[in-house]
């Protein structure tokens, strides 16, 4: 071989070297560039996962805090309302008592146009016929009589406690009350109940027929004015219920 084509390939040998050590180095100096890029890319991607769940979770907290708000204001103001309620009820109340009272000072000033009394059997609180039949014949009177009010007074016997004696002659009077409003439409106000309990009998508890005495409520239609023509005062059930 000459000189000159030794040359030559000597000359190619050391460029190919030159190409395959450039390639390598290229390869060495790219490759973790392009790992720390697709690890970058990948942070990144959860990153913005992460954050998408963050404000899913937000959103739903936000969302529960307003559903929890307009149900406590829907409570406060369904609060607002009952307490509402409560005072005029309990300014109704206190105007009722009110009257009551005014009404029993001035129970001077009125008169009786006609009264009766119903008795009940023993522990018993519901109206009898001739219970009803009494409070009829009472009633006949009511649209003939100016400034009336019906005053209805409670009784018991002696057996059982006084607080249950008391409950129970509530019962009685409450059941004359709403017999006289719903059968012949006495407004409210004009029923005053004046009386209850064991307290006023009208016969010795000692007997059988003194107690059924005093199971009764007293009932009186009285006015305060005088132009109505008083009938003769009526006793009602003249004969107790036995026992």
């Amino acid at each position: 071989m000459n000189r000159t084509s030794l040359t030559i390939l000597l000359a190619l040998s050391t460029a190919l070297s030159l190409g395959c050590a450039s390639k390598n180095y290229v390869r060495q100096q790219t490759t973790p560039l392009i790992n720390k890029t697709n690890e970058l890319d990948d942070m990144t991607a959860k990153n913005s996962k992460d954050i998408k769940d963050v404000d899913a979770r937000a959103q739903a907290g936000i969302e529960a805090v307003n559903t929890k708000t307009a149900e406590v204001d829907q409570k406060a103001q369904a609060a607002a309302q009952q307490a509402t309620q409560a005072q005029t009820l309990a300014d109704t109340a206190v105007n009722r008592v009110d009257t009551l009272q005014t009404t029993v000072a001035n129970l001077d000033n009125y008169r009786v146009v006609t009264e009766t009394s119903v008795h009940f059997a023993f522990n018993r609180d519901n109206l009898t016929k001739k219970a009803k039949d009494a409070l009829d014949q009472l009633a006949t009177d009511v649209s003939n009589t100016k400034g009336y009010i019906i005053t209805v007074e409670g009784g018991a016997d002696s057996v059982g406690s006084a607080d249950y004696n008391y409950d129970l002659s509530q019962r009685r009077a409450d059941s004359v009350i709403q017999y006289l409003a719903s059968k012949h439409d006495v407004p409210a106000h004009k029923i005053y109940l004046i009386g209850l309990g064991k307290d006023k009998p009208v016969e010795s508890n000692k007997t059988s027929a003194g107690r059924a005495a005093n199971r009764r409520v007293d009932v009186r239609l009285m006015t305060n004015t005088t132009g109505s023509t008083p009938a003769s005062p009526t006793t009602g059930q003249t004969t107790p219920p036995s026992m």
